[in-house]
């Protein structure tokens, strides 16, 4: 009985998959089919215009990039700091166990409330104003439950009998920490940041909370920048009226997309190289 109920839930799971690839195939050829035209050099070189044959997606495209570049480093560090003291110095206490539960109830809360956090932390109280460095801190605090979470499951795939060598060798626990088992947890939080970074390049309400701009000229120049992202320009150009500017959103779409895939290779090609040299 429990063999037919397994083989009946991979089943619906397999069903389930086919099911979502291809309704995402559908919707990405038909996103292909209404850009495919508006794409060239010049739609990446160009900036928005209100023109839709002359505009494009140069401002927007660096703005993602600023954004999400800051984002994975302010989130990656703070995340891992906080997955290893949870896990390694802390699991234990009261106040970890609170900030744990903390930790995964912010992993549901909806986008638009850290986009009112940052409103009120990064661009008010912290002075930071409509800027890279506010957006992406925003994008961080939406990250940081992935990265800690995922940060924490690969440090527990980490053998215990790894510690206990390097304790018998005379290391310390930072030591054992830093130089064995966060090398072997590597992948593990490469996963999470895939993951939390792949969510945040597509958010676009706690940006527009905290100030983003949906029209911007130039494209940012510092962390102090004024700034908008693809997101944002995509959601500009659907609520036009003209058939010309839904071309455009498509097209802004698929370098979204070519952006995120990218990103992806970057991290994936990264995370395979490090398991390979901890196997070696």
């Amino acid at each position: 009985m429990r063999k037919r109920a397994d083989l009946l839930f991979q089943m619906l799971s397999l069903a389930t998959l086919i099911a979502a690839l291809a309704a995402l195939g559908a919707l990405v050829y038909d996103i292909f089919a209404d850009g495919a035209s508006r794409l060239s050099w010049s739609f990446i070189v160009n900036i928005a215009s209100r023109n839709a044959e002359e505009a494009g997606v140069y401002h927007a495209l660096m703005g993602s990039i600023w954004v999400i570049a800051l984002t994975g480093a302010l989130a990656l560090p703070i995340g891992v700091a906080a997955a290893i003291y949870l896990e390694e110095y802390g699991s234990r206490s009261r106040i970890a166990r609170f900030i744990e539960l903390n930790i995964s109830n912010l992993a549901a809360v909806p986008s638009i409330i850290y986009g009112l956090l940052g409103l009120g932390l990064f661009v008010r109280l912290m002075g930071m104003g409509q800027s890279v460095l506010a957006g992406a801190a925003t994008l961080a605090l939406l990250a940081l439950p992935v990265v800690i979470l995922s940060t924490r499951e690969a440090l527990r795939t980490v053998p215990s009998s790894i510690r206990e060598g390097s304790y018998a060798l005379g290391a310390t626990k930072w030591q054992t920490i830093w130089h064995q088992v966060l090398p072997m947890a590597l992948p593990g939080v490469l996963t999470g940041l895939i993951l939390a970074l792949s969510r945040a390049i597509g958010e676009t309400a706690p940006l527009i909370t905290i100030g983003a701009l949906t029209y911007i000229p130039f494209a940012p120049d510092s962390v102090w920048s004024k700034f908008t992202v693809l997101p944002i320009q995509v959601f500009n150009w659907v609520s036009r009226p003209q058939a010309e500017f839904k071309a455009n959103a498509a097209a802004g779409i698929l370098v979204l997309l070519a952006l995120l895939l990218s990103m992806n290779a970057i991290a994936i090609v990264v995370r395979d190289r490090s398991q390979r040299r901890g196997r070696v």
